[in-house]
């Protein structure tokens, strides 16, 4: 995956930097209009189930697990994950979500997901 990809709250301003614009909420962000949010693409189906969304509840003694749960979900979903990874190596990704914890979301759980990814193809023969 030649491109880093980035991530930042969809609540943010947005930039010509961030390039292509993914938000990753299964829910459309309260109160952003479609408009002020410039999400160049809604990649729900790349989001945490609603169960697993609603386990975690944003409790930060869940995140490894949730982290883990997730990532299972996402092996699941091999063919978006692999959507995604094309669209990285055109071009640079932001990914969007929107919960108010910047260290503890599905957008940094899916970043590491995707590093992981990466760390795995180099390391194969």
């Amino acid at each position: 995956m030649p491109r880093s990809v980035f991530v930042k709250r969809v609540y943010d301003e947005p930039s010509p930097r961030d390039g292509l614009r993914i938000l990753v909420d299964r829910l459309w962000p309260r109160g952003l209009s479609r408009e002020a949010a410039r999400v160049d693409r809604w990649m729900k189906e790349l989001a945490p189930s609603t169960e697993l969304r609603k386990w975690f509840n944003h409790d930060v003694d869940r995140w490894r697990e949730f982290q883990e749960r997730y990532a299972t979900e996402l092996d699941r979903n091999a063919d978006l994950v692999g959507e995604l990874i094309a669209l990285l190596e055109k071009r640079r990704v932001t990914l969007l979500y929107g919960a108010r914890d910047e260290r503890h979301n599905q957008a940094i759980a899916l970043q590491a997901y995707l590093r992981g990814y990466e760390a795995d193809l180099k390391t194969r023969p």
